[in-house]
């Protein structure tokens, strides 16, 4: 039963921290631009699905932009004015999970669950999506709820249900973009954190079908920083800085790449470079989450104190 407990812990942390990722995404442009009325940001072409303006605005702002500010200001307009939209639920519920809000989560959770359910009839594919997403959430309800132990047997049977219905979509539409970047990277948490797991596979879904491109580029080098492969996650994460430039958070990621690579290699102007990272993240803090910026400033005194012992 531990184990059972340690893999379900695993799983429904690791996923809820990526949540916010796996779960929506930003046409990869390098600046801000006006959305298009119910656009599809996952490249689709001719076979595109539909969500609301808001709803595409609000994800632009924390993939593109790193802006929660001004996501949770769309975001509210989504809930609004576009209240079919799983996508808006499945953000806020996230939002909330970052936040602490147990209450937040719990109803936003339900939410999700509820439009994803309704939307299967018009649309299976991002129904039957978004149908596990609230089943997802509904998990990290419970073990945030009810603690790992307790919680454990109630959260399994969510994340069962979670990969019933990533498979059903899986089984209408298996190269789709937004599937595989939501299904990537929850294989990617589960292949770095579980010794029998094989991360490659992972990897390569992420590589071959998901889309936009930059966040699977984010996820990718989210996996070699995990698996200590640290030049290989470094070319991801430029790739995704180059799709877009104006996201703070990717800056952290660097600096985190570059802050094991230098402890590792004894390189001090790897370090230095970490640091200058870690700033450039820093200089965007009012539109990032206390907590997150709160992290990033420890990581960097870290970092400072790495660079200061290599000296003497």
């Amino acid at each position: 039963m531990t184990k059972v407990i340690s893999i379900s812990q695993i799983v429904l942390t690791q996923l809820t921290k990526v949540a916010q990722v796996s779960l929506t995404a930003a046409i990869a442009l390098n600046c801000w631009v006006t959305p298009s009325l119910a656009g599809d940001p996952f490249g689709r072409g001719e076979q595109a699905h539909q969500i609301g303006d808001n709803t595409e605005a609000a994800f632009k702002a924390i993939f593109q932009q790193g802006n929660y500010p001004e996501a949770e200001r769309y975001l509210k307009l989504a809930l609004e004015k576009e209240p079919n939209e799983p996508l808006a639920y499945a953000m806020q519920a996230s939002l909330a999970y970052s936040q602490g809000d147990l209450t937040g989560l719990n109803k936003y959770s339900k939410q999700t669950l509820e439009a994803g359910e309704k939307l299967i009839a018009k649309d299976p594919l991002r129904g039957n999506i978004y149908t596990a997403v609230g089943h997802f959430f509904e998990g990290a309800v419970i073990l945030t709820r009810d603690g790992t132990v307790n919680g454990a047997p109630q959260a399994l049977s969510r994340l069962r249900q979670v990969y019933q219905y990533l498979d059903k979509a899986e089984a209408i539409s298996p190269k789709d973009p937004e599937l595989n970047l939501l299904r990537g990277y929850m294989d990617v948490m589960l292949a770095v954190s579980l010794p029998f797991a094989n991360p490659d596979e992972a990897i390569g879904r992420l590589e071959r079908n998901a889309a936009p491109e930059y966040l699977a580029d984010r996820g990718i080098a989210i996996a070699y920083r995990d698996l200590k492969q640290y030049s290989q996650a470094l070319d991801y994460a430029n790739r995704a800085i180059k799709g877009t430039p104006e996201n703070p958070e990717l800056y952290y990621l660097k600096a985190q790449i570059l802050k094991e690579q230098g402890r590792k290699n004894k390189n001090q102007q790897l370090t230095q470079d970490a640091i200058a990272n870690f700033d450039q993240a820093l200089a965007k803090k009012s539109q990032l989450p206390a907590g997150l910026v709160r992290q990033i400033e420890r990581e960097r005194n870290s970092a400072v104190k790495q660079l200061n012992n290599s000296r003497r």
